[in-house]
């Protein structure tokens, strides 16, 4: 009995415990209050560039505020099941608002069965616009979820485009190069619980399949128990260990495709198996549904041709989630 409570990993499972000497921990403090914009979009372009990732400190986002946001979050997930399910992601059709059961999305179907539940809003509608635009589910039994949660969003909304602004200046294009792109951008707030797993753990259950993010960019906060794992360009995974202060940073598809391959959507995944329940608050920003995305002139070179046709941010988006979500296939 004892023996199956330990978490027995197959090796493709397992990651290196190593520090993160190769993705760096950035204070962005010189790029939010524009003392250094250069400094920072320099250390930027070599975190993106090899590594997808990076840990960002001194944020601007006050710690006790982001606890009690993780504070709500587990007591959200605590809720009855019949509660949440009442929420559940199918009411709100293509908008993809409200409450994902386990098992309910997941990001590698081919191979990997998702052990997480999830609790996704957007930017506020009156009703119903189109994919990834509607109203918002609340919870009616946590009176203070909706502003702790909406508020969180909308603080995230403003550290993207700060981020971005770094990302533009890194790429040596003018700093407000995205916000062309995001009059109308398309976000995702996202709560998500991965409960512990134990006894022999195989690709086909995990918190969450190997995956790219979908979009423009990722902003990440942890818990203290870990479990995500980041692929490295030698094909290893690597352990994104907690840092307390900080978040963690990575770039989407949509990006990797601007940059026709010099920055680097890098594939990860969680696996929880530290006997404790996981909770991570995900943010994604993207871009407007219709903004197009092409490699940038300055990325394509002879060695370097061009790899990607033009997409359609929303198109690209959507097509990615209609492969997760049950409702979804079974409207198609």
């Amino acid at each position: 009995m004892t023996q199956n409570l330990i978490a027995q990993l197959d090796d493709k499972l397992r990651a290196k415990r190593e520090s993160f000497d190769k993705i760096p921990v950035i204070d962005i403090a010189p790029l939010l209050d524009g003392s250094d914009k250069q400094k920072v979009a320099k250390k930027i372009r070599w975190a993106l560039s090899n590594a997808g990732f990076m840990y960002v400190k001194n944020h601007n986002v006050a710690q006790d505020f982001v606890e009690k946001v993780f504070d709500v979050t587990r007591r959200f997930f605590d809720l009855p099941m019949e509660d949440k399910m009442k929420l559940h992601v199918s009411n709100s059709d293509v908008a993809l608002r409200g409450y994902i059961e386990p098992f309910g999305e997941n990001t590698d179907p081919t191979k990997t069965k998702d052990l997480k539940e999830c609790f996704d809003i957007g930017p506020e509608r009156a009703a119903l616009e189109g994919p990834f635009f509607g109203p918002n589910q609340w919870p009616g039994a946590l009176p203070e979820f909706q502003d702790l949660v909406y508020d969180y969003h909308q603080k995230m909304v403003t550290l993207s485009r700060q981020l971005l602004q770094g990302i533009a200046i890194s790429l040596d294009l003018p700093e407000t190069h995205f916000e062309c792109f995001m009059q109308n951008p398309i976000s995702i707030q996202r709560l998500l619980h991965y409960p512990p797993q134990n006894g022999q753990i195989d690709e086909t259950i995990i918190g969450i399949g190997a995956h790219t993010d979908y979009g423009n960019l990722t902003i990440l906060a942890q818990d203290d128990v870990g479990g995500l794992q980041v692929m490295n360009r030698e094909g290893a995974w690597v352990e994104g260990s907690p840092i307390p202060g900080t978040f963690v940073i990575n770039i989407g598809d949509l990006i990797q495709r601007l940059t026709n391959d010099v920055y680097l959507a890098n594939m990860h995944r969680v696996i929880n198996t530290s006997g404790r329940e996981r909770y991570s608050i995900p943010f994604f920003i993207d871009a407007d549904y219709s903004a197009e995305f092409a490699p940038l002139p300055s990325c394509v070179s002879a060695s370097n041709p061009q790899r990607y046709h033009p997409v359609t941010c929303g198109a690209h988006k959507f097509g990615r989630f209609s492969n997760s979500y049950a409702h979804l296939k079974a409207a198609s």
